[in-house]
């Protein structure tokens, strides 16, 4: 799961030329839910949102306060679009949870980020519709998160592509004739047991 946070002196959402939600100083929050989110991932996201320091205090100290912290309003929009994965310049959203299952999984993060904060406090915009969205970045602040899973998943990722990488290397390997040669055993009445017999060819081999 990814979120794209931005600490905004106001927020709202159009669709069709109609405004359907806004809010004031707080948060405004773009997030793309992966095929591979669970609750565990939804649960991470919600605490880090709302606990999440970008509001300075009472003394005027910045990164000291969360949006909870200062009762602000968190408006949310649902954006597959943050899962792309770029095949050339062409985007590719086969990462990005399929519609059906989001649009589920969305509605319970709003659920407990409004079980978690003040209901009325939390707006959002309309799942699957194509919206404006009107972002007043105050700073700018823009925070980009990312569930532990999926950071976990890029280094297990690459952890298994330097393991295969090193078995290929490995099936290259193959002993030389000389190699083969030189560690059988010898017969010590053998004339070309000594390594500068003639016929000894080890001295041939590539290091």
């Amino acid at each position: 799961m990814k979120a794209i946070v931005q600490r905004v002196a106001q927020a709202s959402v159009t669709v069709g030329g109609e405004q359907i939600s806004s809010i004031g100083r707080g948060l405004c929050v773009l997030l793309g839910i992966s095929l591979e989110d669970t609750q565990r991932e939804l649960e991470h996201m919600v605490r880090k949102i709302l606990n999440l320091r970008v509001f300075e205090d009472e003394s005027g100290k910045h990164w000291s306060k969360s949006v909870m912290d200062k009762q602000y309003e968190v408006l949310c929009v649902s954006q597959f679009t943050l899962q792309c994965i770029l095949k050339g310049n062409k985007p590719d959203y086969h990462m990005a949870m399929p519609t059906e299952q989001a649009e589920s999984f969305y509605n319970n993060f709003l659920e407990q980020l409004r079980k978690a904060y003040k209901p009325e406090l939390i707006k959002d915009g309309k799942f699957g519709a194509y919206m404006q969205v009107h972002i007043q970045n105050d700073g700018p602040v823009t925070i980009e998160l990312e569930s532990p899973a999926a950071t976990v998943d890029l280094k297990q990722l690459t952890k298994l592509e330097k393991q295969q990488q090193r078995k290929e290397k490995t099936r290259t390997k193959v002993p030389s004739g000389s190699s083969r040669e030189r560690n059988a055993p010898r017969n010590k009445d053998d004339p070309s047991a000594s390594s500068g017999a003639e016929g000894d060819v080890s001295s041939e081999r590539e290091p």
